[in-house]
């Protein structure tokens, strides 16, 4: 929620700035609305930290929320009028291209500042009598936490009976053996003198407590430390109650005294500290530090632990950061796989008392196939297969009542605070504000999606949830941090890293994506709708995967902000049923026909460019699409995925998107550019126009206008696919000299580009695939490749030799060579690389293959080691 706020607050305060003639009428009532949200802001920042979810805060909440989008609608359509006005009275006169070229008349504005200075006194004065409700119907009390996220006062005690304790126990969950003797070798090292820090990493419900107990209760940890003590932390803890749970075990030991003294009651933290620092100082120890949610646990504690002895301390939590300032050895904990997961449920579902074994417990063969889909269900996830266990055990054994279960699994998850969903939450809760909005839109991809980085973060963007943070840029710097930020603390799971080890692909565990759904719909953020027949009337977000019945409901959404889609076509009126939504900031559309309805072009409707805040558009449609001059009116749009499209019919005015970032136009094999004026083509309306691109993927250069490119000064990854390409890629291009990333492919290049692209100074990943290059040797010049990190060669036909000259290539890590069948003689090539940690060969010659395996001398081992050959 106040998320929201704080990214309203932004955009106001970046209007105010960049369009101040627009909303000079109005200034006033813009500053009080900027002055009032920004301390609601604080006060909900401080609000989302506690625990209390009361129904007093909830409504007040909700009605603050409704208020800021009220206003956000306000202006943005006050900006969507605004707009149309002008492009009316430019079609109407002419004269007025050259006199006023990018203003309204200001008798034709004030209307308009009129009727939005009226509107904005009606928030002013709505969002005053909200806060008036904050006093009279005490909702500060309302907020008011039920315990301390963290230590804010030495000597405050937190009982023990507002722990929230483990669920699964560890005699509940089979298998672990592995994971118990991984994490086992880390702390029984020996030799290792000074205090070691181990730490249990992943998602909520994996089974971290389970494993650190199984550990901790290991006969052999036993033996090997004199004292052990295992501490449950949480959210709710004290320094000093951890301390005692430290001496707990054995309080007449370590203090000399009974534990229930009024003297060890009254001990301060730092005198208690001290005393268990005395005792453990003489002892090998092993504390187990159990569900830690803050780095300040560890702070605060590591003063009163002794470094020496070789004594161990085992920490289990959801976030890798904290592990990482700790200075931890991490074990990753991973979801259990299909056969453990069975295992698990059987136990759960068929309890036969302590003795039994895995193998004694059988499922009836008609219950089975439906027990195995519940399992499948849980995706590997402990915690949820018990609960579903515990649930069947009570439940009778039958294909019907299980197939009951299975429908509403869900709801079965979601109920109580101790329930799957309800542990889960507490990730949600302990997320920094700023994370929330982006981890809840996670949740608009579809069950078990594997989400491309590059594509959520710029999704993010234009939202709005990403800010500007000093001279870092938005996607690479601060996007990818908070993405890292979730997957740290195992909120999002990762699939792929890249060459350079940033995230390239990541997915959500199907629990937490219905959890952010859950949290998604309850504040408003999104809906989510396969085959429906009955929107909300007015949804900001909507999401729908499949759907066959959208156009009806799109009428009526005038506040949506976003539509995520995949609809089958034709379907009647629904671009002119989008018109309505003339707010829209992303529209991702997938349009799909049953393989005999198979529509052979689409032509877009010039309504397309009414969308003028649009920020993100990817589209997929029919193999021939066309798209009408009207798209030079989407001012705003930063992203334009077109690449899907097999023929692509574009008019000149793109060129005039000077805001756009990311480009992707695939037309292969042909892109048609229909040209009806030539003075405007050659009036400069080109590509070196667009110099905010950072990211172009063209399939044929011809788009590129030759020299355009070195104008381009933010472009840092480009892809070229061309079919058609002459021999000389220097006669050809002139590459910008800030390229990181270059991909060629089918270029069907007959002189080595090598001497052109190694001179590109800041060039850190080069591809050539699919006969990109045509000839037998590839040459690295002396001093060339000077920041390169990654080189890919695929299915280059003719390659035969890689040659490496002195000092060349002197940064390369990642060397992948695939399907070039007739190389030979790389392994000498590979002594060159000094800086070369990872060679992956795939389909090679039988030959090539031989020398690198047999070849004799020290000097090759290194190369074998670090080579991978499939």
């Amino acid at each position: 929620m106040a998320e929201t706020i704080t990214f309203f607050v932004d955009k106001l305060s970046n209007l105010a700035v960049q369009e101040a003639s627009l909303f000079g009428g109005v200034e006033g009532q813009i500053s009080l609305l900027r002055n009032e949200l920004e301390w609601i802001s604080l006060f909900l920042e401080e609000a989302s930290a506690t625990s209390n979810d009361g129904r007093r805060l909830k409504l007040w909440m909700n009605q603050i929320r409704d208020a800021v989008y009220d206003a956000e609608d306000v202006i943005d359509e006050f900006i969507v009028r605004l707009e149309h006005q002008r492009q009316r009275r430019l079609q109407n006169l002419k004269f007025l291209r050259v006199v006023f070229p990018t203003c309204v008349i200001v008798a034709d504005k004030l209307p308009l500042v009129h009727e939005l200075d009226g509107r904005m006194k009606e928030i002013n004065v709505k969002i005053e009598k909200i806060l008036a409700n904050k006093s009279r119907y005490c909702v500060e009390n309302a907020m008011m936490p039920s315990g301390a996220w963290s230590s804010s006062s030495p000597n405050e005690v937190v009982t023990w009976g507002e722990k929230r304790l483990p669920i699964v126990e560890e005699a509940d969950v089979v298998g672990m053996k592995d994971e118990e003797k991984e994490v086992k070798e880390m702390l029984l090292i020996n030799g290792e003198l000074e205090r070691r820090v181990v730490a249990i990493v992943g998602m909520g419900g994996l089974g971290k407590t389970t494993l650190a107990k199984k550990v901790y209760n290991d006969p052999d940890v036993n033996r090997h430390f004199q004292c052990r003590t295992l501490v449950y932390v949480s959210q709710v803890y004290t320094i000093r109650e951890l301390l005692m749970g430290i001496a707990k075990k054995d309080f007449k030991t370590v203090l000399g005294q009974e534990a229930e003294t009024k003297e060890i009651r009254d001990m301060g933290e730092n005198q208690l500290g001290n005393e268990v620092r005395k005792y453990l100082e003489k002892r090998r120890y092993l504390i187990v530090l159990d569900d830690v949610w803050s780095i300040q646990v560890w702070n605060g504690l590591c003063l009163y632990l002794p470094e020496s002895n070789g004594s161990r301390v085992l920490i289990t939590t959801r976030n890798q950061q904290i592990a990482l300032d700790a200075y931890a050895k991490l074990y990753q904990l991973r979801p259990l796989g299909e056969k453990e997961s069975w295992e698990l449920f059987l136990k759960k579902t068929f309890p036969t008392g302590s003795r039994s074994t895995i193998s004694q417990v059988e499922c009836p063969a008609e219950l089975e196939d439906v027990g195995k889909k519940i399992t499948g269900k849980c995706k590997g996830l402990t915690l949820a297969i018990v609960v579903s266990g515990g649930l069947l055990s009570r439940k009778e054994k039958t294909p019907s009542s299980w197939e009951k279960i299975l429908k509403s699994m869900e709801w079965h998850l979601s109920q109580g605070p101790e329930s799957c969903m309800g542990i889960l939450a507490l990730s949600y809760r302990d997320l920094p504000y700023f994370l929330k909005s982006c981890f809840l839109y996670c949740g608009v991809f579809p069950e078990d999606c594997e989400i491309k980085a590059s594509k959520l973060i710029r999704m993010w963007v234009a939202e709005g949830f990403v800010q500007a943070r000093g001279e870092e840029t938005v996607e690479e710097g601060v996007g990818e941090d908070y993405l890292e930020e979730l997957i740290h603390r195992s909120m999002i799971q990762v699939v792929k890293r890249k060459w350079d080890g940033r995230v390239k692909s990541c997915r959500m565990h199907d629990l937490l994506r219905d959890l952010a759904i859950s949290k998604a719909k309850d504040s408003k953020f999104f809906e989510v709708r396969g085959n429906i027949f009955a929107y909300p009337f007015n949804p900001r977000r909507l999401i729908a995967h499949d759907s066959q019945n959208i156009s009806q409901h799109l009428s009526n959404c005038h506040r949506l902000r976003s539509l995520i889609c995949s609809i089958h076509i034709p379907q009647e009126n629904f671009w002119s049923c989008l018109r309505s939504a003339k707010l829209l900031t992303v529209l991702d559309l997938t349009l799909t026909a049953d393989p005999d309805r198979e529509i052979p072009e689409m032509k877009l409707p010039k309504e397309i460019g009414e969308f003028i805040h649009l920020k993100y558009f990817r589209f997929l449609g029919p193999r021939r699409t066309r798209f009408p001059w009207s798209i030079g009116r989407l001012i705003n749009l930063e992203t334009l995925d077109l690449r899907h499209i097999f023929f692509l019919d574009i008019p000149f005015s793109i060129w005039k998107l000077h805001q756009l970032r990311h480009l992707y136009l695939g037309a292969y094999p042909i892109l048609r550019m229909p040209i009806r004026d030539q003075r405007c083509f050659s009036s400069h309306l080109g590509i070196d126009k667009m110099t905010n691109l950072q990211t172009l993927y063209v399939e044929q250069h011809g788009w590129v206008v030759r020299r355009g490119l070195p104008k381009l000064t933010q472009l840092r990854k480009l892809y070229i696919g061309e079919p058609n390409m002459s021999s000389n890629i220097s006669y050809e291009l002139i590459f910008p000299s800030n390229l990181v990333k270059l991909i060629l492919d089918c270029c069907r290049l007959k002189q080595d580009p090598m001497l052109t692209l190694g001179k590109l100074p800041n060039l850190r990943a080069l591809k050539l695939i699919n006969n990109a290059y045509f000839g037998k040797k590839i040459t690295c010049s002396s001093g060339a490749f000077s920041r390169l990190e990654f080189l890919g060669l695929k299915d280059l036909i003719y390659l035969e030799e890689l040659i490496v000259e002195e000092s060349a290539l002197p940064s390369l890590k990642t060397l992948q060579i695939y399907h070039c069948y007739e190389m030979e003689n790389l392994l000498h090539q590979l002594q060159k690389l000094k800086s070369l940690q990872q060679v992956k060969l795939e389909n090679m010659n039988d030959s090539l293959i031989e020398e690198i395996k047999n070849t004799k001398g020290e000097e090759f081992n290194k190369i074998r080691l670090i080579t991978s050959i499939t």
